[in-house]
């Protein structure tokens, strides 16, 4: 007769019937502080870059001013996802063999030393400067790699199962308002500097145009990320591990018991005989590279992985390069009419716009309703309303470019922002956190996301060059298949990611254990598990 685990190991029956208290809220302000700094530290780069052509790389006798050539702005705009991806596999795996908590630390002080360190790229050549911030928002990146699997593990192993997709989902809403405050923040300094030293735009005065002033304005909002990351780090050290892995994966039943007694405020038995029991069982011991992972979870690591790959494809396309869009439908003037500071300014506006209305709420649906409809209903949805409204702007391109139009656009453009937040962004981060057994649980986290970064690595670097208008590209750039073309594409890429969402399983109303078979006597290594992709 199969045992539960879960049924054996009080503390772990407590956590998963717990009322949502105030720990719980704790704990997503605390993992979700996280989120809104790797959120402000990852967007805030597409602010600037810019304002960094024009400060390094202008020639003030050329008819424009200066942007950053192609090689440079690939890796000003892609160096911190290949860090990410990186810290993602190793703080992944390192979060499920030295346990969450002490490897959640790290990644905080990783993530305020090179926050000051990207502003402090101090040198004598434009060369040199950016290599020296490729430097530290690599290793920014790395730091921020790291979050992703240990702050979904901990808020998924914290959780009661009535609301654990809403609790993980709002710490992944933080990122929302992380790329809102990256907006505003460089609204206001922008702003002050522009009030305080006005400058005339580039085709009046080419030199005069940017101004010693302007080299503070972006490293002053690149320093800034270290603020809220700095603030939260003692009281994510002050968070006992988390029950789940001290019980299932240190075997320390014990220790569980006691830590989340003062979490929970009720008494629980030390249970270290049921521990015993378990271990000289030996349940569930294979690992991630065994038959018996791949036959219960392999399709499922698919599906996680596959759905945030191509979702980030799309979603760090539209994110890191909506400037360049705005730019194309006149939303923002041509950059020689404006100074380097009021160019700034107005692509942040936009910015914070369009993250007002269509980022930001996206993020909160998904709280909301997670728990109610499901994963599996949200991403699908996610997908379709992706493709439809990324199609609504391709097919009639030259429409929304022509004068009096692009209000139109930018409400269509905005709404591909909500339906990737409610949708896809949001669920590929929950699931993974769900569905896989506790000492796999990050590794398997940390796979997916890393599969997500080297997404995001193709919208930052070919969305670059693919959207670049086949007949007169940017100084530097080859033509491309322009921005219409690449909107197309980007809609068959949803698509894909809908195809692939019918290979992930629905975890809503479920214990983890249920979901990761953990839950189960894994005597007959020939049963299939209970845990089948939904709905295929």
């Amino acid at each position: 007769m199969a045992r539960s685990e879960q049924q054996g190991l009080q503390v772990l029956s407590a956590l998963d019937a717990a009322k949502t208290q105030w720990y719980h809220f704790t704990a997503i302000v605390v993992a979700g502080m996280g989120f809104f700094t790797d959120a402000y530290d990852l967007f805030c780069i597409s602010l600037v870059t810019k304002l960094l052509g024009r400060i390094y790389y202008t020639d003030p006798s050329l008819p424009n001013p200066g942007t950053l050539p192609p090689g440079v702005a690939a890796a000003v705009n892609g160096v911190a996802f290949c860090g990410t991806l990186s810290g993602q596999l190793f703080f992944g795996w390192l979060g499920d063999k030295l346990g969450r908590k002490s490897v959640y630390g790290m990644t905080l002080i990783l993530m305020v030393i090179c926050s000051l360190g990207s502003g402090l790229s101090l040198a004598h050549t434009p060369k040199s400067v950016m290599a020296t911030l490729c430097f530290f928002r690599f290793w920014l990146g790395f730091g921020i790699g790291g979050d992703y699997p240990l702050s979904a593990t901990i808020m998924s192993e914290y959780a009661n199962k009535k609301t654990r997709g809403a609790f993980i989902a709002a710490v992944f809403a933080m990122q929302g308002f992380g790329i809102l405050a990256g907006g505003i923040v460089t609204l206001i300094i922008s702003a002050a500097f522009r009030a305080a030293y006005p400058k005339p735009a580039y085709q009046d005065n080419a030199t005069g145009s940017i101004g010693s002033e302007a080299d503070f304005v972006w490293r002053i909002i690149l320093m800034l990320g270290a603020v809220p990351a700095l603030l939260t780090y003692y009281w994510r050290m002050k968070m006992p591990e988390t029950a789940r892995y001290t019980a299932l994966v240190a075997k320390d039943a014990k220790l569980a018991a006691a830590d989340m007694s003062k979490v929970l405020n009720v008494q629980l038995e030390d249970e270290s005989k049921k521990m015993e029991e378990m271990v000289s069982r030996g349940n569930n011991e294979f690992g991630l590279f065994s038959p018996q992972f791949a036959r219960r979870h392999g399709l499922h690591l698919v599906g996680t992985a596959t759905t945030w790959f191509l979702l980030d494809i799309a979603f760090y396309s539209q994110n890191l390069f909506q400037k360049d869009i705005f730019t194309a439908i006149n939303w923002i003037h041509k950059a020689k009419t404006m100074s380097a500071l009021d160019e700034v300014f107005r692509i942040s506006r936009a910015q914070t716009l369009l993250a007002l209305c269509g980022t930001v709420p996206g993020y909160w649906f998904t709280v909301f309703l997670i728990d109610v409809i499901g994963r599996f209903a949200i991403q699908l949805m996610g997908f379709f309303m992706m493709t439809v409204f990324m199609l609504g702007l391709a097919i009639p391109y030259h429409h929304w470019t022509t004068p009096g139009n692009q209000v139109g656009f930018v409400i269509m453009y905005g709404f591909t922002f909500f339906f990737a937040n409610f949708g896809p962004n949001a669920t590929t981060f929950v699931v993974p956190a769900e569905i896989f057994p506790a000492r796999l649980r990050s590794t398997c986290h940390g796979i997916s996301a890393a599969a997500g970064k080297a997404g995001a690595m193709i919208g930052a670097f070919g969305f670059l060059y693919a959207a670049q208008d086949p007949h007169k590209p940017d100084a530097g750039y080859k033509p491309g298949i322009g921005i219409r073309n690449s909107l197309f594409v980007l809609a068959g890429i949803n698509i894909l990611g809908f195809a692939f969402t019918f290979l992930v399983p629905e975890a809503n109303g479920k214990s983890l254990e249920e979901m990761s078979g953990e839950a189960e006597d894994n005597e007959d290594e020939a049963r299939e598990p209970k845990v089948q992709p939904s709905m295929a």
